[in-house]
């Protein structure tokens, strides 16, 4: 057993936890936010490590073996997560810093960021199903508070809209747990794995797997994603950098964990279902895309055609294709994090989201205009940079596998990305300049360090993208046979019993 597994979850919860009584003091919550989240990038760091050098590691909470307790997991998937979150958690924690401003500061803007972090980790290391529901809580109370802080006819609207798909996938959540207890007696994912193999997966068990399909799709953005482009434009910017580099990947996550290692022996329903829903995301995600010339609505659809891509790569279900969702994973965390640090500037310094009243950037904010571009390219999956690894390793599968119709919407998909985005390039920051706002030089400089950071991360992943794909072949390999995760959560702690 591994202790270290619970510190990723217990850092951000105790550092939440202390938060709440230092609601007046500014200075002294930034700086117990920042140590955090700096101790908790050193402890995925460690995690990654143990995992590379050890194998599959496990935390039996209390000692209680399963299926009766809850366990937490780190595979090379699970630690790569939890490093990248940490990673560009601590990246919109200092933009935060430059970018909320001190009435939402007061209001316990910090605490529910921890809390966020909490549930996104609790999520990606848990190894129980309906830990995995307590998590995912955990995160939406804390995302309700953060959308809804500061109070405008806008965020409260879409706050209400948010809570509502959230409630509704939630209570469908703790439906299919009860199904699926009920008809296997347990919880536990590997041992899941195990029941669902002895029963055989028809009937009632696809109708449950559906059930998880459709609750994870809702939480996920894939088809049912008509409450995410309002709802992630209402917030403040840093809130919406957060969530959309980290809550979309969450039910991403619970997709691919769910249909690789539980719900696998009828592919003919769960992975041809994801497919289509991924192709008709991306389709519907392009469209968006192209409609709008609001700043916030195009890059939320940009969202959307990455959740239909990636979900694409778990539809096809090779180990190849899932070496892609991990790697393309990573890379959109960081990069859209990114794309909306850099939205931020652009908004502050233009003091407007629509495009039509935007242009001349380039001359005042030209690292700005030209990292913008770099990440158009990235996002795009253009040599040598970090989208490029993931995304052949999907569309090679997909034409290898004949999913020939995917894999074309896929790369069609990627053309529109490119369009949209340079359009958004294009306006903001040549011709002429249209407003005379102007992002306070220190302001400017503080929200600018967080997003060359990850500007040399999509780089620097992209060049050493080798050394990256060691690390995500072997996640891609317990993906894609999970018989090592089930030994080392189930089969080994029932032998050692």
């Amino acid at each position: 057993m591994n202790n270290l597994l619970v510190l990723p979850l217990l850092i951000p919860a105790f550092t939440a936890v202390i938060l709440i009584f230092l609601k007046e003091r500014i200075n002294l919550q930034r700086i117990i936010s920042a140590i955090s989240v700096f101790v908790n990038i050193a402890v995925a760091i460690i995690i990654v490590y143990q995992v590379n050098t050890n194998g599959i590691q496990t935390l039996y909470m209390g000692g209680w073996l399963p299926p009766y307790g809850i366990v937490f997991v780190a595979d090379m998937f699970a630690a790569l997560l939890v490093l990248t979150t940490a990673v560009v958690g601590a990246a919109c924690l200092f933009f935060s810093f430059a970018s909320i401003g001190e009435q939402r500061e007061r209001f316990y803007y910090y605490t529910f960021f921890h809390f966020l972090l909490t549930g996104v980790f609790g999520s990606f290391l848990t190894g129980d199903l309906f830990n995995l529901f307590v998590c995912f809580e955990v995160l939406l109370v804390a995302s309700y508070a953060m959308i809804v802080l500061g109070g405008t006819r806008v965020q409260l609207r879409e706050t209400l809209k948010y809570i509502l798909v959230n409630v509704i996938s939630s209570s469908l959540f703790v439906a299919a747990i009860a199904y699926l207890y009920a008809a296997t007696g347990t919880l536990n994912m590997a041992h899941l794995a195990v029941r669902v193999a002895e029963a055989g997966q028809g009937g009632v068990m696809n109708v449950i797997a559906v059930l998880l399909l459709l609750v994870f799709s809702l939480k996920a953005g894939l088809l049912l994603f008509f409450w995410l482009p309002d709802s992630y434009s209402a917030p403040p910017l840093a809130v919406r950098a957060l969530f959309g580099a980290l809550l979309t990947k969450v039910g991403l996550y619970a997709i691919t964990r769910t249909f690789s290692l539980i719900f696998v022996h009828d592919p003919g329903l769960t992975h041809s279902l994801i497919g289509w829903m991924a192709g008709a995301t991306m389709i519907l995600g392009a469209v968006g895309a192209l409609a709008y010339n609001d700043l916030s609505r195009i890059f939320n659809y940009n969202i959307v055609i990455s959740v239909g891509f990636i979900a694409f790569g778990i539809s096809v279900a090779t180990q190849d294709s899932l070496n892609g969702v991990v790697f393309y994973l990573m890379h959109d965390m960081i990069a859209k994090a990114l794309l909306f640090f850099l939205g931020g500037m652009i908004i502050a310094a233009s003091g407007t989201e629509q495009l039509r009243q935007m242009g001349g950037l380039i001359r005042r904010y030209p690292w700005t205009g030209w990292m913008f571009f770099i990440l158009t390219l990235a996002l795009v999956g253009v040599p040598p940079l970090s989208g490029f690894a993931g995304k052949v390793m999907m569309v090679r599968s997909g034409f290898g596998e004949q999913h020939v119709a995917l894999a074309l919407i896929a790369l069609a998909s990627s053309f529109v990305v490119l369009y949209s985005l340079i359009k958004v390039f294009q306006e903001v920051f040549w011709g002429g300049e249209r407003s005379e706002e102007e992002v306070h030089p220190l302001r400017y400089k503080a929200m600018m360090a967080p997003a060359a950071v990850l500007f040399v991360l999509i780089i620097l992943m992209g060049v050493g993208a080798e050394t990256v794909n060691g690390l995500v072949a072997q996640a891609g390999a317990v993906l894609a046979d999970p018989a090592e995760y089930i030994n080392a959560v189930y089969i080994n702690a029932v032998m050692k019993e």
